[in-house]
């Protein structure tokens, strides 16, 4: 199973240069091995949430999207639920301090590590430094 962050969904919603890589790499993925969490959702209604009141998205096409990315999430991506254990773990990886790691992201890997993930994901570089520390699997997935 393959761990998405929401860095790496994203682009598939707003137009962003690497928009095209990751919607053909995630087509060549095969069906059933990806997965998300609930928090990959509440992060990406945030970053949504954020153009609206940045005024770049009115409400309606930001609706658009939150429903959209949703629908994708229920029909396509296994949706890992956190539990305190994943909170204690983030707990655990934030105060790693060589890992530079904030709340958001620590709970992203912690999640997949608990949930015996075997990659992770993401466009994040903070993100993917932090796992190189941890020892735990993560990569761009796409040419940089």
């Amino acid at each position: 199973m393959i761990y998405l962050d929401t860095s790496f969904l994203t682009p598939l919603f707003r137009e962003e240069p690497v928009s095209e890589c990751i919607e053909s790499f995630l087509a060549a993925v095969p069906a059933g091995t990806l997965a998300i969490s609930q928090w990959t959702r509440v992060e990406f209604a945030s970053v949504i949430a954020r153009d609206v009141r940045m005024k770049t998205l009115d409400a309606v096409s930001a609706h658009k999207l939150i429903d959209a990315f949703d629908s994708l999430a229920d029909h396509s991506l296994h949706v890992l639920v956190a539990v305190a254990a994943d909170f204690d773990l983030a707990h655990d990886f934030v105060a790693e301090f060589a890992t530079q790691l904030r709340g958001p992201d620590a709970l992203h890997i912690a999640i997949a590590h608990n949930h015996g993930i075997e990659e992770i994901l993401t466009l994040d570089d903070g993100l993917i430094f932090a796992t190189t520390k941890l020892k735990i699997k993560a990569r761009r997935g796409i040419p940089a």
